[in-house]
């Protein structure tokens, strides 16, 4: 979630599972798997109780999708209507044995902006918040500041489903019965390597029409863009088709790049909080967090991109050639001897040879330009 699906968040077209209706007091283990079960319109199935707990391994640092930085702004009769001042978000993908996928997390400081709240009293304030961030970044027991590849359990009293998927999050309230907390599993756990994918993996050729949308649904999760979900991917074989996002300074709504696989097919890659290099002008790889953002809380089918966190370019393969080359060798045995040349057989200085030689299966062996002219050649022995 960010700063645009929280503008656009309502309570009735979201899917909330309540803490304070849901929560029978015992914590129990969720999977990812459960949690992002979804419907034949993309819309969160699960319904569960709090507390729960989901396990798994962060897949980017804390500070890499949104800027978390104290920003308090308040209601003001509406001028700051939707200003979410500072916002957190992390996603973390399945390691225990019969999940899979993944679960992102979010927090917003300025929960008092949105029209159905109205009220400052329902933010936090710069210094609430800075508590709240500390927080979520440093494992309670140890004072290690979680960072991607850590394995961490995740405690949760309250989600949402918005955008096709369900976060983990506060319910847009400052109330800490609703905290959700993260504890460190194993440090230094390791990125789970990337699952490789084309676009026609999760997306149709594109139909020339604004109107609908090409990506590849499928609510069993057995194929499109819910296999995916939450997880670490690698896109083969993509160009830049747009390139205004290409800015790590840019705000969340902002970082957006459209890619094409050459075929007709295009996709969203959102690009992270840190450089990725110069702009790719050829063909490339991309690694990140495949996440979607639809933008709806009643049509979760869409909006499936890459949170790209590295880029790969492809080498232009070398042209082979092939030549007819003369090659002149000695025995190495008969010990060191200068290779001489000129242009007549009878007549003119010897001059030596400045190719370079190599030894190969007990020759010195000098390689000659098909181009060179018709030269004369000699052994002279070194002194």
């Amino acid at each position: 979630m960010n700063v645009i699906l929280s503008c656009w968040f309502r309570p009735a077209l979201a899917v909330v599972a309540s803490a304070a209706l849901l929560s029978g007091g015992m914590v129990h283990a969720e999977t990812h798997w459960n949690l992002q079960a979804v419907d034949t319109n993309g819309v969160s199935t699960w319904n569960g109780s709090y507390p729960f707990t989901v396990t798994g391994v962060l897949l980017c640092d804390m500070e890499e999708m949104l800027d978390s930085t104290p920003n308090f702004l308040p209601w003001n009769d509406g001028d700051n209507i939707y200003a979410m001042g500072g916002e957190w978000q992390i996603t973390v993908q399945a390691t225990e044995t019969g999940d899979r996928g993944g679960t992102t997390c979010w927090m917003g400081q300025c929960y008092g902006n949105m029209p159905w709240e109205h009220d400052s009293a329902l933010s936090y304030s710069n210094e609430a918040w800075t508590a709240e961030i500390n927080r979520l970044n440093y494992d309670p027991t140890s004072g290690h500041k979680f960072a991607k590849g850590d394995l961490v359990q995740i405690t949760a009293r309250g989600t949402a489903f918005y955008g096709g998927k369900r976060n983990i999050n506060e319910e847009h309230s400052i109330d800490s019965s609703l905290n959700f907390d993260l504890s460190l599993v194993q440090t230094n756990y390791g990125l789970p390597a990337p699952e490789v994918i084309t676009l026609a993996d999760v997306v149709k050729v594109d139909d020339g029409n604004a109107a609908t949308h090409e990506d590849i649904f499928d609510a069993t999760r057995a194929t499109g863009g819910e296999h995916w979900q939450g997880m670490r991917v690698r896109i083969n074989g993509l160009t830049l088709v747009t390139t205004n996002g290409w800015n790590s300074t840019n705000l969340w709504g902002a970082r957006i790049v459209t890619a094409t696989d050459g075929a007709g097919r295009n996709f969203t890659l959102r690009t992270p909080r840190y450089s990725l290099g110069a702009i790719p002008t050829g063909t490339f790889d991309a690694i990140g967090i495949f996440t979607q953002e639809s933008g709806s809380g009643t049509d979760g089918t869409f909006g499936y991109e890459l949170f790209t966190q590295q880029i790969i370019t492809q080498e232009t393969t070398p042209n082979l050639a092939i030549a007819l080359n003369a090659v002149i060798s000695w025995p190495v045995s008969a010990g060191t001897y200068l290779l001489q040349s000129r242009s007549s057989v009878d007549s003119g200085e010897w001059q030596t040879v400045t190719n370079a030689s190599i030894v190969s299966g007990g020759q010195n062996i000098v390689i000659l330009s098909p181009a060179s002219t018709q030269m004369f050649y000699q052994l002279k022995k070194a002194e």
